[in-house]
């Protein structure tokens, strides 16, 4: 019995792992009907082709995940930087046809490296500036101009053969805490959340969305639970006429984590109405995390779900329906790819970025050279906003300095942007919240006093208050959005980028 309702729980199960080959116990799980994996920064290198072929070696039904959006959000390149457009960035130039082309693109990259789901697009309104955890990973702050977008990256995506998975149902647009660290609970008007942040959520299962993630959010109108673990929640997917999957966010986020503990929200999530349990990065506990974080983190959820099963607070027939989705979607997707045709795509990201930067508040002054002072905000879990590529691509061996504006005293600010100023070439700095983040705007503030020549490239949210410096509104993250920001910078055509890459 013991092992028939393991057997049962792997088909629902979908967990992260450490390193770059499939561990032996992942294997022999796969083996025994686990659903799949879900590729994080960690499982990356130039062997991942080989790496999916042995994972669907053990089982040829796996779905292998990936959170690939785009802009901020990248594993495939989580070393280099994302050279493909952002959501923000397809947001403000409002293509459809740009958006739907990246959407095949990023379905082409993940097929390529034996991937069949895209957690992606992120369907959330971001309607609050202080949001931490979506920013420019949403298309905007409308719902009519995010939910056409959501629909095009769908069609774009599955199209392509990949699944994709819209995220984070309900909406987690209206937040200003990050569910990797906390449990954020939304205080908005409920009739104001459903008329605006449901809509691209509708919109996708119109049409036809192959799966919906859920969000670690509370709705306090719809109950106290976590949508994850809200069955009031969930079950609205499924009367909207939803018949996909709903994969929850990482259980292993501290809003479920540290709350009813993995197995806990794996059986709850279960019994509320998700279907494939998104069990997460091994590597979200930090310094905390053991070296076989992986397999331990893995068990706890199976332990959760056979525990629910014999205690009766799960039912065997939902988590029978749960799996046959899971299987009916891996099943989908495999016979998609064998009738794809395999004409390249045509696509030029570096165009549609160019064509989606702004630049407020003056007339940018062709440079020579840069002098670059990086003064963005820590990376958080989900996006690696922070990471040096960034700044690196933007001074491309020019001058660099990096500077903690939450930590560093006003005099070693001011050292910093002297030392740009006296530097060879155009004084920058580099933000990504100028209206969030006190600091990063006086930096700003104290740049224009010393250099009125300097500029700035701001990576994150559009500044709603006008900086007193030229700004380059890149709308994203991004190695391409940086190299492109340079390109403008110097006065030179992107064009030139375009040919060189």
């Amino acid at each position: 019995m013991r092992d028939d309702l393991a057997r049962l729980a792997n088909g629902v199960l979908w967990p992260g792992f450490l390193g770059t080959e499939a561990p032996p116990w992942l294997l022999s799980e796969l083996r025994d009907g686990l659903a799949g994996v879900v590729y994080f920064g960690q499982n990356i290198s130039d062997g991942l082709s080989a790496l999916s072929a042995s994972i669907q070696e053990a089982n040829p039904d796996a779905l292998i995940g990936i959170d690939e959006e785009g802009g901020s959000v990248t594993r495939l390149e989580s070393a280099t930087g994302s050279t493909l457009p952002g959501a923000a960035q397809l947001g403000a130039l409002d293509d459809l046809i740009a958006t739907e082309a990246t959407g095949a693109e990023l379905a082409r990259r993940v097929r390529a490296i034996g991937g069949n789901v895209i957690l992606g697009p992120v369907a959330d309104v971001n309607t609050d500036p202080r949001n931490p955890v979506i920013g420019v990973r949403s298309f905007g702050s409308d719902e009519h101009l995010v939910s056409r977008h959501v629909v095009a990256q769908v069609d774009g995506i599955q199209d392509g053969a990949v699944a994709a998975c819209v995220k984070h149902f309900p909406g987690h647009g209206d937040t200003h805490l990050d569910s990797h660290h906390a449990l954020p609970e939304i205080a908005l008007d409920i009739d104001e959340f459903e008329r605006v942040h449901l809509e691209p959520f509708r919109a996708a299962v119109d049409a036809g969305v192959d799966a919906v993630m859920t969000a670690h959010i509370i709705v306090p109108a719809w109950g106290e639970a976590p949508a994850t673990l809200n069955p009031r929640v969930l079950g609205m997917l499924r009367e909207w006429g939803f018949q996909g999957v709903i994969i929850t966010d990482a259980l292993d986020m501290a809003a479920i984590r540290e709350t009813v503990g993995i197995g806990g929200g794996a059986a709850q999530a279960l019994a509320a109405g998700a279907d494939l349990l998104c069990i997460g990065n091994p590597t979200n506990p930090g310094a905390a995390a053991l070296p076989d974080q992986d397999r331990r983190d893995f068990l706890a959820a199976r332990d959760g779900i056979v525990a629910a099963l014999r205690e009766g607070s799960l039912s065997r027939e939902r988590v029978e329906e749960a799996a046959a989705r899971v299987a009916a979607l891996a099943s989908l997707r495999r016979a998609a790819a064998s009738e794809l045709s395999a004409e390249p795509i045509d696509f030029d990201a570096a165009a549609v970025v160019d064509r989606a930067i702004a630049v407020t508040g003056g007339t940018l002054v062709a440079a020579s050279a840069l002098a670059v002072v990086d003064a963005r905000q820590r990376s958080s879990l989900a996006v690696d906003s922070a990471a040096g590529f960034v700044s690196e691509a933007l001074a491309a061996g020019d001058f660099l300095v990096r500077l903690d504006v939450a930590s560093s005293s006003a005099d070693a600010q001011q050292s910093a942007l002297a030392d740009a100023v006296a530097a060879s070439g155009r004084t920058v700095v580099l933000v990504d919240r100028p209206d969030a983040d006190a600091g990063q705007r006086a930096l700003v503030e104290r740049a224009a006093v010393l250099d009125p020549a300097a500029a700035v490239v701001n990576v994150g949210l559009a500044a709603r208050h006008p900086l007193p410096l030229p700004t380059v509104e890149v709308g994203a993250a991004s190695r391409l959005g940086a190299e492109v920001a340079r390109e403008r910078l110097l006065g030179r055509a992107a064009e030139q980028l375009i040919e060189a890459g």
